[in-house]
């Protein structure tokens, strides 16, 4: 069991749903992002994302693809992120994850950025643009490094579902919404039938992201998953904290406010 199953076994033992927000490593500098974790842990984040910055992150809306673009700015690499990782493990064991596409890991080399992964204390990595055809060499490379390799599923996924939760670990990413990241005001997707499904396919916890901005919206949909993952609305916090201190603190409120519905 790594950090992620043991947070998980933990969570359902005490009743409770992840709490899984996402901030973009490095934006608007590597010193905040050790800091925004220290804080989204104390107000009772359970597994924390940390974006890997990237040119064209086609998975994701503005907030995100303005956040990459600041942390690519301010000089963040990902060997740079290993470092500031190692620095967050000298005083936190949260469970770390990388959302990372898939050109920066092949560029960096598959093997030697999850052995590195392993090394600095992450967790698990989510590869949004990996195919499924393509997922064999990676999964053998996470296994031997015991590195989790969390799939996505969109409501769109359909038959495919089955394909891609097989060998999955650490935890289901469900996509709430077709389409990409971004702050939205509702949810027209058909959740609970789109959870059954998973369901039937997996076991393992799942847990839902895209377009969920507020506790309000957390609250009403926890009932389908295990988790709650929220990335537009947290970064959007960081974008628009004049300081250092204020982004953190507004961050950290935030975090707590979703945490609260969650348990």
């Amino acid at each position: 069991m790594n950090r992620i199953d043991l947070k998980y076994k933990e969570l359902k033992e005490k009743g409770e749903k992840a709490m899984i927000p996402f901030v973009t490593a490095g934006d608007p500098d590597l010193a905040t992002t050790i800091e925004l974790v220290y804080a989204m842990e104390e107000a009772g984040a359970d597994i924390i994302e940390l974006g890997v910055p990237y040119s064209d992150p086609i998975a994701d809306g503005v907030i995100i693809q303005e956040s990459s673009q600041r942390a690519l700015k301010g000089g963040a690499t990902i060997s740079k992120i290993m470092e500031t990782v190692k620095v967050i493990r000298k005083k936190t064991q949260v469970p770390l994850v990388y959302l990372v596409y898939y050109n920066s890991v092949f560029k960096y080399g598959i093997e030697k950025f999850i052995k590195e992964c392993s090394e600095a204390g992450v967790d698990g990595v989510i590869i949004p643009d990996l195919p499924l055809e393509e997922r064999k060499d990676a999964l053998e490379v996470c296994d031997k490094y015991e590195v989790r390799l969390i799939p996505l599923i969109a409501p769109t996924s359909h038959e495919r579902i089955k394909n891609i939760v097989e060998n999955a670990s650490g935890f289901i990413y469900c996509v709430s919404v077709n389409g990409v990241t971004g702050v939205r005001s509702e949810i027209d997707t058909n959740v609970e039938e789109y959870m059954k499904t998973v369901s039937l396919c997996t076991s393992i916890p799942k847990a839902l992201g895209f377009g969920i901005s507020s506790a309000e919206m957390a609250n009403k949909l926890k009932d389908y998953s295990d988790g709650i993952i929220i990335g537009s609305a947290v970064v959007k916090r960081v974008a628009e904290g004049k300081t250092k201190e204020e982004k953190v603190d507004s961050v950290k409120k935030f975090v707590a406010e979703v945490k609260a519905v969650l348990r």
